[in-house]
């Protein structure tokens, strides 16, 4: 996705507002210096990704979060730490992640390539930038099958949001400054089908981008969105990583838009193969499906 214009983050807290700048703690806006969550209200507004502290038509109350260790947090604390202008010129930029589940209770995850500079070799749910003119739930779904050839059919889910996170890379100071900024939207997707299933599906809508319709027998499962091709699957059972896939010493979550790196291998004996600079892979036990977000199944692509 690099090079394609991004939605970026604004701020409206006690009345004043603007856009979050980047290396600045969002959530530090929200909450006093000594806390790392708030409950914020949040939705696309305008072509931006906007967080209140009051709600506005169309936004959702969730809760925002950062790791205790947030770069943005002790920059604020360490004020000889400056960024570099060209840096702080970036802004704050608005993704989503999916957490797919299935109805054996399974997650879908992928593993980031060993190769790409921002959180390589990590198992993190599929999820990229917002773009303009997108809704956040058809972000999720178009970066769902661009990463793993998954494309959900209406009607075959329930959804909701989970919560906001902010990530920012690398994740410690320690590590070096800030270089991405982002303010990630988590949505559980709760799929009516198994893993199983799914599988099947993906693996029909991959030969169907590789052979003419006709040639096959198989209902059509044509795509109007970018990307789609296949990758395999591992179905292993292991309890899930922490929700935003946590690098070993880490605790941040994924890093997004990053696609232009060679693929990685899944680890010893696993039959995997990797799809653009992921690899997919099933884990259980599954999410709890708590309640639906407002609309409940979904009715459009």
């Amino acid at each position: 996705m690099a090079g394609l214009a991004r939605v970026l983050v604004h701020v409206r807290c006690g009345g004043a507002g603007g856009p979050a700048r980047f290396g600045q703690s969002v959530t530090g806006a929200f909450c006093p210096a000594h806390e790392d969550a708030a409950v914020v209200s949040c939705g696309l507004d305008r072509g931006r990704f906007l967080l209140s502290d009051v709600a506005f038509p169309g936004s959702t109350t969730a809760l925002l979060k950062r790791p205790s260790f947030c770069p943005a947090k002790r920059l604020g604390e360490q004020p000889e730490l400056a960024l570099p202008a060209e840096l702080r010129r970036r802004g704050v930029a608005a993704g989503v992640a999916v957490l797919l589940q299935t109805s054996t209770s399974r997650i879908l995850l992928t593993r980031r390539a060993s190769t790409l500079s921002i959180f390589p070799n990590v198992w993190v749910p599929p999820g990229g930038h917002v773009e303009p003119d997108e809704e956040l739930l058809d972000v999720g779904l178009r970066e769902l099958e661009e990463e793993t050839g998954l494309r959900l059919e209406a009607g075959t889910f329930s959804w909701r949001m989970l919560g906001l996170w902010e990530s920012i890379y690398p994740p410690m100071l320690s590590q070096g400054l800030p270089r991405r900024h982002h303010i990630v939207t988590y949505l559980l997707l709760l799929s009516t089908e198994s893993h199983e299933q799914l599988e099947h599906h993906r693996a029909e809508q991959r030969l169907l981008q590789h052979h003419p319709a006709p040639d096959l027998d198989l209902p059509e499962h044509s795509s109007g969105r970018r990307g789609g091709h296949g990758t395999g699957q591992h179905w292993h059972q292991i309890r899930p990583p922490a929700l935003a896939g946590v690098p070993p010493g880490a605790g941040t979550s994924p890093a997004l838009g990053q696609h232009h790196a060679a693929p990685a291998a899944a680890g010893e004996g696993n039959k995997v193969t990797a799809h653009g600079d992921r690899s997919p892979c099933w884990s259980g036990t599954g999410i709890s499906s708590g309640r639906e977000a407002s609309g409940g199944s979904v009715t459009g692509g």
